[in-house]
């Protein structure tokens, strides 16, 4: 069997995410992998908004190109990044454990989010983020602080920012958990759709290489992400919308609690649904039409996006 090409960013974390599964294909499999790097559209504005360059799927739209013209033979992604409608041809036969998908406050001195001082520099690039920290700490003066988690943990030692906030998920599998001041609780903020979940993409006319990679398929995981996603999918969301939401199985049920926000975190909408979990994609669907009910389209429109009744 030839070996199977794995196309990745060259970023730190998508080199650890990429690692992770080529190793787990050779412990399931015994199949030898060859790593293929990719340059996607996110990588190459590391110093710009994404609402500059858009953004649907710039760190992926790369990859799933040379994914479908038959470069790589699979594709790994965090969730959080892939956009909710994906091309004809691709599919996700795998969506690896979830890590905690929580955020981090990495503070300069230690102190934690309640304990930092009024008006405090605090950098962070995700609209989510910033409108959950006005909201809970209206006092804070708040800045974009964009690049990858590697870059940002670099920028910030050298940086006159008192703390920065990171997902745990990416600042854990970089090894630098050490450096985490405090984990926030979802009262504080919720993660964004996706957060700490790995997608394994291939091609859907290549059904070998998805049955291999399909034995690393997390059920729990594959339904907290799918009512997620519906959430998302409902509202027309993007990664810069004032949105958080957190999926997670209790028994037989799944539990699934959002929150949109205005950007300046003085409107907010909190609202939580359960259902049986092979009901996921429903439960997704039926939070997103209480938070529209509720008023989330008015909301969400401050930031240009328009909510349909799909």
């Amino acid at each position: 069997m030839k070996p199977l090409r794995i196309g990745t960013r060259a970023s730190a974390l998508a080199l650890w995410q990429a690692n992770h599964v080529r190793e787990r294909l050779i412990e399931l499999h015994g199949v030898e992998c060859e790593m293929i790097h990719i340059r996607t559209s996110g990588d190459q504005f590391q110093a710009g908004s994404v609402t500059l360059i858009g953004d649907k799927g710039v760190f992926i739209k790369e990859l799933e190109d040379a994914l479908l013209s038959g470069t790589i033979d699979i594709a790994v992604h965090s969730m959080k990044d892939v956009p909710t409608e994906n091309p004809d041809g691709v599919a996700f036969p795998a969506m690896t454990k979830r890590e905690d998908p929580r955020d981090c406050l990495i503070s300069r001195d230690g102190r934690k989010l309640g304990e930092l001082r009024n008006g405090a520099y605090i950098g962070t690039s995700s609209l989510r983020r910033q409108a959950q920290l006005r909201h809970y700490r209206p006092d804070l003066q708040l800045a974009d602080f964009r690049g990858n988690v590697d870059t940002r943990l670099r920028k910030f030692a050298a940086s006159e920012f008192e703390a920065i906030v990171l997902a745990l998920a990416g600042v854990t599998r970089l090894g630098a958990l050490d450096k985490v001041t405090e984990v926030l609780s979802p009262e504080i903020m919720l993660p964004a759709v996706g957060q700490g979940a790995l997608g394994i993409e291939t091609r859907t006319e290549d059904s070998a290489t998805a049955e291999l990679v399909s034995a690393l398929d997390d059920a729990e995981t594959r339904a907290c992400i799918t009512a997620e996603r519906a959430l998302l999918r409902k509202l027309e969301g993007g990664c810069q919308v004032p949105l958080g939401a957190w999926a997670r199985v209790q028994g037989s049920e799944i539990i699934l609690d959002a929150r949109v926000l205005s950007p300046d975190g003085e409107e907010d909408l909190r609202r939580a649904a359960r259902a049986p979990v092979e009901h996921a994609d429903l439960v997704g669907k039926r939070l997103g039409r209480e938070l529209i009910e509720a008023g989330a389209d008015r909301i969400l429109r401050l930031v240009g996006r328009s909510v349909g009744q799909q």
